[in-house]
């Protein structure tokens, strides 16, 4: 059952994977629907997934003004969808993303408004209380979200996948937190969300500091992603395969258990088991529940069942 999933899937996202486009795209230049986004590129590889492509692959992927609103809206539109039960990010081009552009977003932060060293420093927080959203919403957004690196991940690419459930990359992959290179401490996420990722604090000291290169063996052994693999193309099959073992799930479980598992990194043992009592003292009066126990006394595959939208 699995592999034909998976076949089908593949099939279908290679049609839509043509070169520089995403399947919005080719259709926005038939005359059909049009994509709401430029920095972004949003397709459907498979029933129940949505796969979101930073699509500036001509600028390698970097993030300028428009891109950090968009992951905002697209995310928001994501959690809101119940057709939609995993999300797939990955980057167009030949390098997952080369950071924040410079060019275009330096006079948000080097020529900001504002009478004096107050009214400056209040828009310089508000401005950066922005930029935190865009990738904060992937974490809060409660479908799972698989994101899979190809190159170079930069500066505020590794903001953005140590916000994400599961992340996977190539061999060719690399890490780097840039941001002391350039004058400032990482301030989006990086910073918070590493530390709870990597056990070793001492290691992402060292990142922070000296903004030296991780490749892809370091990044599997230090816990930043769980899986590497030979090739972009092999990666996204694996990152499909994944998604659908996921969709497959009652999104009432699996929805669950994303916002228990943030939950629980931010809070005591204690907590966690409180707010998990609380939480499922609801969420356990589903007919999922019946419908995944049946299946599993018959032997059946969670992906046989019908599940309703959530």
């Amino acid at each position: 059952m699995l592999s034909v999933f998976v076949r089908s899937a593949l099939t279908k996202y290679r049609r839509s994977w043509l070169p520089g486009q995403a399947v919005v795209r080719a259709m926005s230049s038939s005359g059909g629907a049009v994509s709401p986004y430029t920095t972004l590129a949003i397709s459907h590889p498979a029933e129940s997934i949505t796969h979101v492509e930073l699509h500036r692959p001509e600028k390698r992927n970097a993030m300028n003004r428009a891109f950090w609103s968009e992951m905002v809206d697209c995310f928001n539109e994501i959690a809101g969808d119940p057709g939609c039960r995993v999300v797939v990010v990955s980057g167009a081009g030949t390098v997952f993303t080369a950071g924040i552009d410079l060019m275009d977003m330096a006079g948000d932060i080097l020529s900001p408004e504002g009478d004096d060293a107050a009214r400056i420093a209040w828009n310089v927080r508000k401005v950066i209380a922005k930029y935190q959203e865009t990738f904060s919403v992937i974490e809060k957004c409660p479908k799972p979200v698989v994101v899979a690196v190809h190159g170079a991940c930069v500066g505020g690419g590794v903001d953005l996948i140590t916000a994400c459930d599961i992340r996977l990359c190539t061999q060719d992959a690399w890490f780097q937190i840039k941001e002391v290179d350039i004058g400032l401490a990482a301030d989006v996420g990086t910073l918070q969300r590493l530390p709870k990722v990597i056990g070793s604090r001492s290691l992402v000291n060292e990142l922070a500091l000296t903004a030296r290169k991780m490749f892809a063996d370091e990044a599997k052994s230090s816990g930043l992603v769980s899986r590497v693999f030979a090739d972009k193309e092999a990666m996204i099959a694996a990152a499909l395969e994944m998604a659908g073992e996921i969709a497959g799930r009652s999104p009432v479980a699996v929805q669950g258990t994303k916002v228990n598992l943030i939950y629980s990194r931010d809070h005591s043992v204690a907590e966690g088991l409180d707010y998990m009592a609380t939480w499922n003292m609801s969420m356990l009066q589903t007919q999922d529940v019946m419908k995944s126990a049946q299946a599993s006394m018959e032997k059946k595959s969670p992906k046989t069942i019908a599940f309703s939208k959530l």
